[in-house]
């Protein structure tokens, strides 16, 4: 027997590698979400608590090679699927009819978080990539907003679960800090909302933090927050813009890769905004939906994370996004 053909036989199909290797990233995130309804360890997040899962895995057990196809389908295609779902949590009507005001308030905590960012990326001498996908995620819109972006710069899959599991670390100890000193703040619960939509990093986060200063303001945060998530697509469109012009001119403008998914992203928001009003049911049953298949995206980047990495890489940054974090949340206060 050729033995050629005895180990083509052998081999497995790509169909059964992809199918195992995502049904492995659907496993990792199902535990990840059942540890998110556990008090005290729920609170960091079924995102962070998917990825720090699949790291350990990765450190005791090695990397599932035979599963790669699969674990990558996940943290790349159900990524960017679950961001044209999450185009649905964005009511564009609302955020025109009553949040322009805050749009130019979120666009301020854009660019005051880059720069601020920025700066301390020098000082601290921190990794300039996931400083920069860590100001995104704290600007915008958490985890969103860094797989968004991701692909745009061309970030390593291991640097965007390193940045991703930074801002769910930080936005959890924030949203609940939050919730400590807000009896004792000289805060209406309405100015108090606007302060936790313009200043917390993912909508989850805003949403633990607002939900004790009452209805009102939980939906006045939630605003605020939904006019930073609507500026994530004009953002990224000049991040191509930048990325095109800053290409050596050998290179094709096409080496810029599109996000085709902010399309999705943007007729999904259209769609839920204008055309259709989606049952209250439905949407949520979206918003889970799209929460899980993001858990399984970072379930497949987290095998990409290295803790060697990790310990030389994190802490700088770690400490930047503090520092940011800490700013924003004053300047917008006095604001």
């Amino acid at each position: 027997m050729n033995p050629n053909t005895a180990s083509a036989k052998q081999a497995p199909a790509p169909k059964p590698r992809l199918i195992s290797g995502v049904f492995f990233t659907f496993c990792i995130a199902l535990l990840g979400m059942a540890l998110s309804y556990v008090p005290y360890i729920g609170k960091i997040g079924a995102l962070a608590l998917a990825i720090l899962l699949a790291v350990l895995y990765r450190q005791f057990a090695g990397y599932p090679e035979t599963l790669r196809t699969g674990i990558e389908f996940s943290g790349k295609k159900l990524l960017r699927f679950a961001i044209i779902l999450y185009g649905f949590k964005l009511n564009m009507a609302i955020v025109f009819s009553e949040g322009l005001p805050l749009l130019a308030r979120g666009a301020g905590t854009i660019v005051f978080s880059l720069l601020i960012t920025y700066v301390m990326a020098r000082l601290l001498k921190a990794d300039r990539q996931v400083s920069f996908l860590v100001a995104i995620g704290t600007g915008i819109c958490g985890a969103a907003a860094i797989a968004a972006v991701s692909p745009i710069v061309s970030a390593k899959e291991e640097d965007t679960a390193l940045s991703v599991g930074m801002i769910a670390l930080m936005g959890t100890i924030f949203s609940v800090a939050y919730t400590i000193v807000f009896p004792f703040l000289p805060l209406s619960p309405t100015a108090y909302g606007i302060w936790s939509g313009l200043s917390l990093h993912e909508l989850a986060h805003v949403a633990l933090a607002g939900a004790p200063a009452g209805s009102n303001a939980l939906a006045l945060a939630l605003l605020a927050k939904l006019c930073r998530v609507f500026l994530l697509v004009p953002f990224c469109l000049i991040l191509i813009y930048i990325q095109k012009k800053r290409a050596p001119k050998t290179a094709s403008t096409s080496s810029v890769p599109f996000p085709w998914f902010l399309v999705g992203f943007m007729a999904t928001s259209v769609v839920a905004s204008y055309v259709i009003t989606l049952p209250a049911t439905l949407l949520e049953g979206l918003s889970i939906i799209t929460t899980f298949l993001l858990t399984m995206a970072m379930t497949g980047l987290g095998l990409n994370v290295s803790l060697a990495a990790i310990k030389q890489r994190a802490l700088r940054p770690l400490l930047a996004l503090l520092i940011t974090s800490l700013l924003l949340s004053s300047v917008t206060y006095f604001l």
